[in-house]
């Protein structure tokens, strides 16, 4: 059997580029990665100036344990050409790069293949966001082996498909952007809750984000990072059992707590472990 270690990356947290008193703040606010955001929370007349100050920020030592992210303008856009000009041509290297409105696979090979050229090790996350990128999303998400994620643009869709931007409405576009993840082996991670003050709002739609399968959800301020963390995070008692049913699975099928174990109970006990941050046995292919 061989051993992996499954690193937590539960909350992604956005700052606009324009606000860099808020970037210590959000790098001490629990989340497991932080995303300056050169797209939707800057003004045109703002853009050169946010990339600028973004740049500068992420090729400063990392200081704590939050992952840095940059979000670009979109690669259509003379901004998203301009961002992405000054990120090659910079000493920043930001662990991950947010592609938004990701819509064809193109997108994700130009920039890996412009990110190699430049070394810089930074992943891609491709935001999912229209239509279009909903239809292309398996073969997004199998693009290239540098992308680590996709994550779900609630607002965005909602506004392309003319639906509503409850749960309910945007639940099949959900869905398929989780299977189209789960069949590449890349992370999902759920749109933004947009209510900071409805915190009842943002438990019970962790709830449901948990249950459809998503693996990180993206905030927009830090006080709704630790009830995303908690909620992404499995309790004591589910560590516990996931690993009696890997004990038992071991020795065949068996049962647990009068439930029969077998290796698909076995898959979902691994994925438990992995989400606590285990290092975890695979059963061998």
């Amino acid at each position: 059997m061989n051993q992996t270690k499954s690193t937590q990356i539960r909350s992604w947290l956005f700052t606009p580029a324009t606000r860099p008193d808020r970037f210590a703040k959000a790098a001490a606010s629990g989340a497991d990665v932080c995303i300056i955001d050169l797209e939707d929370s800057v003004a045109p007349a703002d853009k050169a100036k946010a990339r600028q100050t973004a740049l500068g920020y992420l090729a400063q030592p990392v200081a704590g344990s939050c992952g840095r992210a940059l979000r670009m303008n979109g690669l259509e856009s003379r901004f998203g050409l301009a961002d992405l000009h000054a990120l090659l041509e910079s000493s920043a290297s930001p662990d991950y790069l947010v592609l938004p409105k990701t819509e064809s696979a193109g997108h994700l090979h130009i920039l890996d293949r412009l990110l190699t050229e430049s070394g810089k090790a930074t992943r891609l996350i491709a935001l999912i966001e229209s239509a279009q990128g909903l239809a292309a999303c398996e073969t997004i998400a199998a693009s290239t082996p540098r992308l680590e994620a996709l994550l779900f643009g609630a607002a965005d869709m909602s506004a392309d498909l003319g639906a509503g931007t409850a749960w309910a409405p945007l639940a099949y576009a959900r869905s398929r952007l989780i299977a189209a993840c789960a069949l590449a082996g890349v992370l999902a991670i759920d749109s933004p809750f947009f209510d900071v003050k409805d915190h009842e709002g943002l438990t019970h739609e962790m709830t449901q984000a948990v249950a459809l399968g998503f693996a990180g959800k993206a905030a927009i301020h830090p006080n709704q990072i630790a009830p995303i963390n908690a909620a992404l995070t499995p309790s004591p008692d589910a560590v516990a059992r996931a690993r009696t049913i890997l004990a038992e699975n071991a020795k065949g099928v068996g049962v647990v707590e009068g439930q029969m174990v077998d290796e698909a109970i076995a898959r979902k006990a691994r994925r438990t472990l992995a989400a606590a941050g285990e290092t975890i046995q695979n059963k061998p292919s």
